[in-house]
């Protein structure tokens, strides 16, 4: 059946949502349009009001209505540590942990030179300023662990070592409460080259 063209736009707009495949967007829009269209005015004020106001902070990169996020602005934030990641996803994920209080960098995405992403993109002017003030103590490389994101890291393992500054990198490896038996292979190899020493 083919979708009137409003209809079909919907559909297309719904899409851009990660993992929203055509099935997927198609309900969305039918449940938007049939019972949920009190739901779907307040999305698009919602999302109206965000994309006019939200931005990235001044200083870490973090999506955020003021000039600073909450993060940055709090006086309580250990100021020696700087956690680098890939995205605001990922400070919610570490924040949630609730084991880190030093402050964030967000690149809002890694190093990919065939997709034109170089580290210009990825805000490390900024970065190499902040390094530069003279604050951060270590500089903890929280990237994905994916060949871009391995090479993301080391790239700035050597801007935080120009710049007299001590690099971290998160642990990778088998999950807590993970059975050895159901852990593949690349993941229990990077544990076994990061083991450490017991005391």
């Amino acid at each position: 059946m083919k979708h009137s063209r409003n209809l079909l736009g919907l559909i297309e707009a719904l899409r851009a949502l990660p993992g929203v495949g055509p099935k997927t967007a198609q309900r969305m829009a039918f449940h938007l349009l049939q019972e949920g269209r009190p739901g779907a005015h307040a999305l698009v004020a919602a999302l109206g009001t965000a994309l006019d106001s939200v931005h990235r902070c001044a200083r870490c990169r973090m999506l955020t209505d003021e000039e600073l996020c909450s993060l940055c602005a709090s006086q309580g934030r250990d100021r020696s540590l700087l956690c680098v990641v890939e995205s605001p996803a990922d400070v919610v994920a570490v924040e949630t942990s609730g084991s880190y209080q030093g402050l964030y960098f967000v690149l809002m995405g890694h190093l990919s030179p065939l997709d034109g992403i170089g580290p210009d993109e990825l805000g490390a002017r900024d970065l190499a300023l902040i390094l530069a003030e003279g604050g951060v103590q270590e500089l903890i490389l929280a990237t994905n662990p994916t060949v871009e994101g391995e090479a993301t890291a080391h790239y700035l393992s050597e801007l935080a070592h120009a710049h007299g500054v001590r690099a971290s990198r998160i642990a990778h490896g088998v999950p807590m409460g993970g059975e050895l038996e159901y852990v593949d292979g690349g993941t229990l190899a990077h544990a076994l080259a990061g083991r450490q020493l017991v005391s």
